[in-house]
């Protein structure tokens, strides 16, 4: 019997517990290493927990079930998943990425990608005729955020796949924001996708970690073999922390929405609002592309105000909405990109995206929407 989406959330494709001792919250493994009977036989598949763990391995399937990926690796954190990503290629390949990307990707790619012979490339991926323009350049994937981070653009992944395959390139996409509840890359012709899972599949602002999914058995045997070889992975607590949390991603993300609809639609109306940007309104410019390609549109706004005083007026002055990084949490968080998530973005990024210090990032959480908003007019106003 096939599962609905919310139901696999808590029990994964298992209808039964999997637990051999019937133990309804999946134990904690937490050990270095597992007995073997005899040598080279372990009959349960689990020698040493950088390799393999229980813990972990039950969060991967149930991760793995979500996004209908063949297999689907857990890391220490979604920058170890990325740069676990970016050991696929070799020096002298071309990545063509989503210009507006999380600063922390940027950073990765300029520092440590480009000094391993990597060499990145930075469009908007919105426009397909661009994607095309590059890959016939020559380029061995490409690295899509859609919803993007933090100015929300939205790409078309069943187009951007179709070119990827016509070019022979792979292709990667970040599914942070809208995670494996509103968004299945993989079902629209992606081969990897990318989470931080510390925020929509954790969900509580109390661990760090990332996955990678992959579309193809071929691809998920090397990311096994780079997890095990460069030992990012995620910890055997942490791994239970996050399988706590997935169980109530779907409750979650309907009620973030229907936040975020709300307030997204009150900044709209506010006269010291000059911009908007979430893709749940119909004047975004990628809301039918978001609309054919996902089932929701997420809790993240991004919104510009009219001076840089009343941006740093709510930063000071917010009571229940907490001034922080991250996202995707119970607590709505907000962030000033600028300064936190993007500062090592290039100035010149910064200008063509119109990414200012005016700029303020909203991860809206599970309160009363009218708490948020009140709390949020106070501050700008007060």
């Amino acid at each position: 019997m096939a599962y609905s989406i919310e139901t696999r959330c808590i029990h994964g494709e298992e209808h039964n517990c999997p637990d051999p001792n019937h133990a309804i919250s999946y134990p904690i493994y937490q050990t270095a290493s597992f007995s073997h009977l005899t040598p080279g036989h372990n009959p349960n598949g689990f020698d040493y927990s950088r390799e393999s763990n229980p813990t972990r391995a039950h969060l991967e399937e149930t991760v793995a079930s979500l996004e209908n990926a063949a297999d689907a690796v857990a890391f220490s954190s979604g920058m170890a998943a990325i740069s676990t990503c970016m050991d696929l290629f070799s020096p002298g390949d071309r990545i063509i990425c989503t210009l507006d990307l999380y600063g922390g990707s940027v950073r990765l790619f300029q520092n440590i990608g480009t000094k391993n012979g990597l060499v990145f490339s930075y469009i908007d991926t919105s426009d397909l005729s661009l994607v095309e323009q590059e890959l016939k350049a020559g380029a061995a994937a490409i690295y899509l955020e859609t919803p993007s981070n933090p100015m929300m653009l939205v790409t078309d992944i069943r187009g951007c796949a179709e070119l990827a395959k016509k070019y022979h390139a792979l292709l990667i996409v970040d599914n942070t924001f809208l995670s494996p509840y509103f968004q299945n890359p993989l079902d629209l012709g992606a081969d990897i996708v990318i989470h931080s899972g510390t925020k929509y599949l954790s969900g509580h602002n109390d661990t760090v970690c990332g996955f990678l999914c992959s579309s193809t058995e071929e691809l998920a045997a090397k990311f096994r073999l780079l997890s095990k070889t460069t030992g990012a992975v995620l910890a055997p607590f942490d791994s239970w922390l996050v399988l706590r949390g997935l169980k109530t991603l779907a409750v979650r993300m309907d009620r973030t929405e229907e936040n975020a609809l709300k307030i997204a639609e009150a900044l709209q109306k506010c006269p010291y609002v000059e911009q908007v940007r979430y893709v749940g309104l119909p004047d975004h410019p990628g809301y039918e592309v978001n609309r054919k390609q996902s089932r929701g549109a997420g809790g993240m706004i991004s919104f510009t105000v009219d001076t840089v005083e009343r941006a740093e007026r709510i930063l000071k002055n917010v009571k229940l909405i907490t001034f922080a990084e991250s996202l995707g949490g119970a607590e709505t968080l907000i962030t000033y990109p600028i300064v936190q998530t993007h500062k090592d973005v290039p100035e010149e990024t910064k200008k063509i995206l119109g990414l200012s210090d005016r700029l303020l990032r909203l991860s809206v959480g599970l309160e009363k929407a009218e708490d948020i908003l009140a709390d949020l007019f106070a501050a700008a106003e007060g």
